[in-house]
């Protein structure tokens, strides 16, 4: 079976938060890179409250198969009681980047 690959979006109140989740995912080789993005608004509704927060976009490339782990590791450090942390799937890619994404990734 041909390796699926994701990518992991979280969101962060700080841009140090959002570089200390991808230092770690990095180092821990969960993810082959991560874009930090922002600051970028968000709107939602939190405990019947609508709110708007700026907020810092983290986009990691991965393998479906590291997802849980990522989704732990994000967990264990991320300050959000309930953090969104979600993985869209690649569906396609170039093959020499996604060659290189598959040899920076645990194994």
């Amino acid at each position: 079976m041909e390796e699926e690959y994701i990518q992991v979006i979280t969101t962060t109140e700080k841009k140090g938060d959002a570089e200390k989740i991808s230092e770690i995912l990095l180092h821990k080789k969960l993810v082959g890179c991560i874009q930090i993005i922002g600051p970028i608004m968000s709107t939602y509704w939190w405990n019947d409250k609508l709110e708007k927060t700026s907020e810092w976009l983290c986009v990691a490339k991965s393998s479906r198969d590291l997802f849980d782990e990522i989704k732990k590791a994000i967990r264990k450090i991320h300050s959000y009681e309930i953090p969104e942390i979600i993985a869209i799937p690649i569906v396609n890619g170039d093959a020499d980047y996604l060659k290189w994404l598959h040899d920076e990734l645990e194994k």
